[in-house]
């Protein structure tokens, strides 16, 4: 049986939590267009035009590390209204706290993700929260599903059949 490893991510920053000064440290940086166009085929979207982030790493509770900034993202979606691909730009806000391992493990911390291997990858933490972030059902600004209903011309009034009066009862 051979050992999977696990799989590398479209969109890797990796932060040594080791080197993060006392004070913290501005992680900036941008996506490229070939990790754009995998994290595009990872979401099922038309097409993920940029992502540029500026985030803040702090130390927090001896070890481990927090994480907080946004990050722009412009992408195109698919309308569950009409169909039609529309672009989009959004700004996303991101808190995240890391511990290392044991601590996770011991249940010091239960929202805390594990720091793996000395490591914090800012840009798996960027695209997870995308993933998380975009909207399940989107939709073009102003769109809804009665304006995407055809409109139907009325139908003429049909005409009167000369038998129609036979049809009722004779008032006596």
């Amino acid at each position: 049986m051979t050992k999977q490893l696990p799989p590398t991510p479209e969109f890797s920053r990796p932060l040594i939590v080791d080197r993060v000064p006392r004070k913290g440290s501005h992680e900036v940086f941008a996506a490229e267009a070939a990790e754009c166009n995998a994290l595009a085929a990872r979401f099922a979207l038309p097409n993920v035009y940029s992502i540029n982030a500026h985030l803040v790493a702090t130390p927090w509770r001896g070890g481990g590390l927090r994480v907080n900034g946004s990050f722009d993202v412009d992408l195109e979606q698919t309308s569950v209204v009409s169909l039609e691909n529309f672009r989009t730009t959004r700004k996303y806000l991101v808190e995240r706290y890391y511990l290392p391992p044991k601590a996770t493990i011991d249940g010091v911390e239960e929202d805390a993700d594990p720091i793996v291997n000395g490591l914090v990858d800012l840009g798996e933490l960027v695209a997870e929260t995308l993933g998380l972030e975009l909207e399940p059902y989107p939709r073009k600004l102003g769109e809804d599903f009665k304006s995407a209903e055809p409109e139907i011309a009325p139908s003429p009034p049909k005409p009167v059949s000369p038998f129609a009066r036979l049809s009722k009862p004779a008032k006596k």
